[in-house]
């Protein structure tokens, strides 16, 4: 009994206040092109409005608006579709310092598809344009992140799978332009390619870390590394504060873990940092020995890089093939925030075996290894992946979840699922 309520006092003291839910509008659910990891974003903030984006049922891309802490949408859909079959075809979206709603959607080794609102705070869009005209028939993984002084950067893979380079551009909100800082920032010596998380911390540094693909075929998966940007994109450097020559390869790359190929070893998840601009890794893979795959926190706030295995996991699963798979767990996204000068921990993600809710793994200092899971949902949401609004985030330390059930078949296949309800979950974690 008394280990039963010091765990109670424990989640109570890092949960913090209950959730609560805002619905948006119904939308395509047939895979989870509207709720894959990677969207950057599918939820952002710009002052005291929050903007959202997503597919309907007719494969219209479909923006929306509403006031913070408000439930009142107002939805518009755009002239725009895309190929929803397709659920690397996702929707990202940011807004600049002037207030501009950046759109990008529809891509898998395809056009640039782009355009920006009329105005500031606008839900109509101009004609598609290019970017930057360079490297743009090719695109994948459009990713925007916004720099302190309301610039933008926008990442995307240029190739394929396995044979694919890292481009990075950056949109300058004076002369509402955009530029190319690197046509292949990550070299795969067209043996390889890298799959990237990003973040970009309070402080302006952006933050990089990559598995390598050796094949289409994700057991490829191997290791992790990492580089950091202090003068937004343009020169990059090690932990250690050693600069880079570009482009980054297999052999000058700066590894945060070693991870040996045919270790379950998933791509694209999340990253964040600290305060202090510390940067934090999640992932999962299976370690060498084990038989179930676990999520990972590799973390670096001292001179050495660690690694800590949340070991809660108790369903075995592998990973092989092309496309986009139906995997029984969701990739991870990853908040750090301070308690009482700790560093508190949270890994959102979505389990099988936990009944495909949206559930959170909570430490209320990641220092001490202990580690609790709670669940947000208590319906399922069958193949989610967690994607939030990182501005709102940073700012106030308020997590809103985009939340929808989708249901993807392995290897780009449809389900029959009708639309599905979107909403937002707004969670807040315990602080000081």
């Amino acid at each position: 009994m008394k280990y039963c309520i010091v765990v109670l006092l424990f989640l109570l003291s890092i949960a913090g206040e209950a959730q609560t839910f805002s619905s948006v509008d119904s939308g395509w659910a047939r895979n989870s092109i509207n709720t894959v990891v990677f969207r950057k974003n599918s939820l952002t903030s710009f002052k005291d409005t929050q903007y959202i984006a997503f597919y309907n049922a007719d494969s219209y891309v479909v923006v929306g608006k509403r006031k913070l802490d408000t439930d009142n949408w107002l939805l518009q859909q755009t002239q725009y579709k895309g190929k929803t079959t397709d659920a690397h075809n996702s929707i990202s979206i940011a807004v600049d310092g002037n207030g501009f709603l950046h759109l990008a959607w529809d891509h898998h080794g395809s056009k640039l598809r782009y355009c920006k609102s009329v105005h500031p705070g606008a839900l109509e869009f101009t004609p598609e344009y290019p970017m930057t005209g360079k490297l743009e028939g090719a695109v994948t993984y459009p990713e925007f992140y916004n720099l302190p002084n309301g610039d933008l950067v926008f990442l995307y893979r240029d190739g394929s799978s396995g044979a694919g380079n890292l481009v990075i551009n950056r949109y300058d909100i004076q002369t509402k332009t955009w530029t190319q800082l690197h046509q292949n920032l990550i070299d795969g010596q067209k043996a390889r390619n890298a799959y990237w998380q990003a973040c970009v911390d309070s402080k302006g540094a952006i933050h990089l870390s990559w598995v390598w693909r050796e094949s289409p075929d994700v057991r490829s998966n191997h290791d992790m590394g990492y580089a950091q940007s202090d003068d937004g994109g343009i020169t990059w450097k090690k932990s250690t504060g050693e600069k880079y020559t570009l482009p980054i390869t297999a052999a000058t790359a700066e590894y945060t873990c070693k991870i040996p190929q045919g270790s379950e070893l998933i791509n694209q998840t999340s990253m964040t940092a600290d305060e202090h601009g510390k940067p934090f890794i999640a992932t999962y893979w299976r370690d060498s020995g084990a038989t179930i795959p676990q999520y990972h926190v590799i973390y670096k706030t001292g001179k050495a890089w660690q690694m800590q295995n949340l070991r809660f996991r108790k369903a075995a699963f592998s990973l092989s093939g092309g496309g986009t798979k139906r995997i029984p767990v969701s990739r991870p996204q990853i908040l750090v925030w301070k308690v009482k000068g700790k560093t508190a921990t949270a890994l959102i993600f979505r389990d099988a075996e936990r009944g495909n809710k949206v559930s959170v793994a909570l430490s209320k200092n990641i220092a001490s290894k202990a580690w609790s899971v709670i669940d947000l949902t208590k319906h399922d949401i069958g193949s989610w992946e967690p994607s939030y609004d990182h501005v709102l985030w940073q700012k106030r330390k308020v997590l809103n979840l985009f939340v929808q059930k989708t249901d993807q078949a392995d290897a780009e296949g449809v389900s029959g699922l009708s639309p599905q309800m979107i909403s937002v979950l707004r969670w807040v974690p315990l602080k000081e």
